[in-house]
C-alpha cells in the first residue's frame, strides 16, 4: 500500500514539474529546464519508501511554489522590458532625441492663419506680402498701367506713401479687385485672382530695392477673409466686415486702414526673422565665455555685428510706424479705430515689445564683446611698451658695461 501511494505521488509531482518547466522554455534552454526537472525527480526517487511522507511532499511543494514565483517575476520583467522598448521606439520615431534642433518659426509672430477652412460663397480674401525694403512707386505705377491695371486717383494726398491700383480680374463678383502698394515694401491684395497676384509679383521684381528671399516672402504673409453686409465696418472674429451702403471712395479708405495694419504686420514678421538669424549667429558667444574659451571674433566682425543690430533697430523704431499712429488718422477717427483694432488683432504692440527686448539683450552682448576686444588691444599695447622699455634698458646696460 505504501509503495502504491509512493508511485501515485511520484507521478503527480512528475507531471506538475514537467508542465511547469515546459512553460518556462522561453527564459531557459530546454535542455537546462529538462535537466533541472529530472534532477528534481531523481531526488524524489532517491527517497526511501519509508521516508516518503508528508514532510517530503511539503518540501517539494514549496520548491514548486518558488518556481511559480520565479516564473511570475520573470514574466513581469519581460512586460516591463517590452513596454520600455516600445516607448523608446516611439521616441525615436518622433525625433525626440535630445540635442537635435528642429525648425521653428519666429516666436513673436502672430500664429499663422493660412490653414483656414475653405472660403464660403460670400467670403473674399485679403492677402498681404512684404517683398523688399522699398518700392519705387512712380516707375511701378507706369509699369502697372502698361499691363492693364487702373490707378485709383481719388485718394487723399496726405497718404503719399501708398499706390492704389484697381483690376478687373476679381476673384469673386461681390467686390472689385483692389491692390495697395506701400513704399516700405509691402503689397496687399483684395479679392484678386491668384493668376493676377503672380503677374503683379513678377512686375514688382523690377521695382524693388533690396528684395527679400522668395521663400521668406511667401512664408511670412497674412491672410484674412472679408465680406460685405449690413452694419458698420469692423473687424469681427478675424473677418473684415464692410458696410454695403458705403460708397466706393469710403470703402477704399477703410480698406487702406486695414491694409496699413496688415503691411506693418508682414514687415515686422520679416524683421523678426532677421533678428532670429542674428541671434542664431551670436548664440555660441555666451557659452564660450561661460566655459572660458577664446572668442573667435575679430574687431571687424564685432563692428559688423553691431552695424547689423543698429540697422535693424533703426528700421523697427525709427523708420516705421510701429510705435506711433500715422498722421493720416489724426483727423479720421473712424479709420483710426479700424487701424487700431487690426493692430491689436495682429498683436503688433506685443511683438514690437518682445523684439525690442531681444534687441536690448543683443546690444548688451555686442557691447561686452567690443569692450573685451578693446581691453585686449590695450593690454597688447601695454606689453609692447614694456618690451620696448626693457630693450632700451638692456641697450643702456650694455653701453655702460662694455
Amino acid at each position: 500500500m505504501i509503495r502504491y501511494n509512493k508511485c501515485v505521488a511520484m507521478l503527480v509531482i512528475q507531471g506538475m514539474s514537467l508542465k511547469i518547466f515546459w512553460r518556462l522554455h522561453q527564459p531557459l534552454k530546454r535542455t537546462q529546464a529538462y535537466g533541472f526537472a529530472f534532477r528534481t525527480l531523481d531526488g524524489l526517487n532517491s527517497v526511501p519508501a519509508n521516508r516518503f511522507n508528508c514532510t517530503t511532499l511539503a518540501s517539494n511543494a514549496s520548491t514548486l511554489n518558488l518556481l511559480r514565483d520565479w516564473r511570475n517575476c520573470h514574466a513581469s520583467l519581460q512586460m516591463r522590458l517590452q513596454s520600455t522598448t516600445t516607448a523608446t521606439k516611439s521616441v525615436l520615431k518622433q525625433g525626440g532625441i535630445k540635442g537635435k534642433r528642429t525648425f521653428k518659426g519666429p516666436r513673436t509672430k502672430q500664429p499663422s492663419r493660412t490653414n483656414q477652412p475653405s472660403l464660403e460663397e460670400d467670403l473674399m480674401q485679403c492677402i498681404a506680402y512684404s517683398t523688399a525694403d522699398q518700392y519705387h512707386l512712380p516707375t511701378l505705377c507706369h509699369d502697372l498701367i502698361a499691363h492693364g491695371f487702373v490707378e485709383i486717383k481719388e485718394f487723399p494726398r496726405d497718404a503719399s506713401n501708398v499706390l492704389v491700383m484697381g483690376t478687373e480680374n476679381a476673384a469673386k463678383p461681390y467686390d472689385s479687385g483692389t491692390i495697395f502698394f506701400f513704399r516700405e515694401g509691402s503689397v496687399v491684395f483684395w479679392n484678386t485672382e491668384e493668376k493676377t497676384i503672380k503677374t503683379v509679383m513678377r512686375i514688382l521684381e523690377q521695382h524693388e530695392i533690396q528684395p527679400y528671399e522668395v521663400a521668406l516672402v511667401h512664408w511670412e504673409n497674412e491672410e484674412i477673409n472679408y465680406t460685405v453686409g449690413e452694419g458698420n465696418s469692423k473687424l469681427h472674429r478675424g473677418i473684415f466686415l464692410f458696410n454695403e451702403e458705403l460708397d466706393y471712395d469710403q470703402v477704399v479708405l477703410e480698406k487702406f486702414a486695414f491694409s496699413n495694419a496688415l503691411s506693418l504686420s508682414v514687415k515686422l514678421a520679416i524683421w523678426e526673422v532677421s533678428l532670429d538669424n542674428f541671434v542664431e549667429s551670436i548664440q555660441s558667444i555666451p557659452e564660450m565665455l561661460k566655459s572660458g574659451q577664446r572668442v573667435k571674433l575679430s574687431r571687424a566682425e564685432v563692428m559688423q555685428k553691431i552695424g547689423e543690430l543698429f540697422s535693424l533697430r533703426h528700421c523697427i523704431n525709427l523708420s516705421s510706424d510701429l510705435l506711433i499712429t500715422p498722421d493720416f488718422y489724426w483727423d479720421r477717427e473712424d479709420l483710426e479705430q479700424l487701424y487700431d483694432k487690426t493692430c491689436q488683432f495682429l498683436n503688433i504692440n506685443r511683438r514690437v515689445k518682445v523684439v525690442n527686448e531681444k534687441l536690448q539683450h543683443c546690444t548688451e552682448l555686442t557691447d561686452l564683446m567690443r569692450n573685451h576686444l578693446s581691453e585686449k588691444h590695450s593690454l597688447r599695447l601695454e606689453w609692447m611698451i614694456v618690451i620696448l622699455i626693457t630693450i632700451e634698458v638692456m641697450f643702456e646696460l650694455a653701453r655702460v658695461i662694455f
